[in-house]
């Protein structure tokens, strides 16, 4: 099938299934959230950590957060054409192994973030960094796999220019 091998002759499914791999543990992760935290729970892990219940209607910090709605469907198609800008370059560059990597792990990241956006109208965080009294904002499983495929992303592109 088209869908199966990229221009470069390597096989896209071991790409899509580690996008596969983190929507499942990122949707699992959030229904037990959901499942055992209300609202506004919050139970201390570490002196720097803690597991919340949070609901987030925007975007990376909460981003429009407070508009009328519509950033609900805009954030959704702005996930699927990610998915499918994302899926077409692992097509074309399957065969790069560290990008791939990147390229799957914000895939799964982003369809992850999207499923919560359909299924409940907004995205479930529950992961919260503090210290000192300084409060990073609450993320999820999507939104770890996003920050590390960028960061994958940059080093790749660093190898790449140290190659040159």
């Amino acid at each position: 099938m088209a869908w199966q091998k990229s221009s470069t002759g390597s096989s896209l499914l071991p790409w899509l299934a580690i996008a596969l791999a983190i929507i499942l543990l990122d949707q699992f992760t959030k229904t037990l959230i959901l499942g055992y935290f209300q609202l506004g729970d919050s139970r201390t892990v570490t002196s720097f950590f803690n597991v919340v219940r949070v609901h987030n209607t925007g975007a990376a910090f909460s981003f429009l957060a407070g508009a009328s709605g519509w950033q609900r469907w805009f954030f959704v198609g702005l996930g699927f054409a990610a998915a499918v800008f994302i899926v077409w370059m692992l097509r074309s560059h399957g065969g790069q192994r560290l990008f791939s990597w990147a390229l799957s792990l914000i895939l799964g990241g982003a369809l992850g973030n999207v499923v919560d956006r359909l299924l409940h109208g907004y995205v479930v965080d529950f992961i919260q960094v503090h210290y000192g009294g300084w409060y990073f904002p609450s993320f999820n499983i999507a939104d770890s796999a996003i920050t590390v495929g960028a960061a994958l992303l940059i080093l790749d592109e660093i190898l790449r220019v140290r190659r040159s």
